[in-house]
């Protein structure tokens, strides 16, 4: 079988366009946005809740779900307030989903501890995004509008640290 019986294009001839170009392209047309490789390159960012200070009503297992799993993703601590009334801050780390609230778990770190905490969905009452957000505000457009302020101002030291986390 020859090259051109496989389908492999001549590229020497002027009217040559790869098969996965549309035809429509073939004639010199602009590429449309959803065609353009240049523009699918650029994946959109991912647009974080504003979650700092809510306290979610926990009224039904689904709104309880849901919460925990906006705290797992959640960049800051939350307080979790247990049905016995004992309270536990830290930042969330891991959950475990099962069939029931009493076999689901999440897993957090306490704020002035080291240990692991492992609490069972069913023994949560409450639960408030207490801690502040350590990543809000740090987004690639805020670190260049920072830093375009410093070297308008003149400032040597252009270099990137990391703000303390309280």
């Amino acid at each position: 079988m020859t090259g051109k019986e496989a389908g492999h294009i001549d590229h020497s001839s002027p009217e040559a366009k790869p098969p996965h170009v549309p035809a429509s392209r073939k004639n010199g047309e602009q590429w449309d946005t959803q065609e353009n490789p240049d523009a699918l390159e650029i994946a959109p960012g991912t647009q974080h809740e504003q979650l700092e200070g809510w306290i979610p009503q926990l009224a039904s297992e689904e709104e309880l779900r849901q919460a925990l799993e906006k705290a797992f993703d959640y960049r800051g601590d939350v307080t979790i307030t247990r049905k016995d009334g004992s309270k536990v801050e830290g930042y969330v780390f891991d959950r475990r989903s099962a069939a029931n609230l009493k076999n689901s778990t999440v897993r957090l770190y306490p704020k002035n501890s080291s240990e692991k905490i492992a609490v069972s969905y069913a023994d949560i009452a409450a639960l408030a995004f207490t801690g502040r957000d350590t990543a809000a505000g740090k987004s690639w457009e805020a670190w260049m509008k920072k830093y375009a302020a410093k070297k308008a101002a003149g400032e040597k030291d252009l270099s990137l640290h990391p703000e303390p986390l309280d």
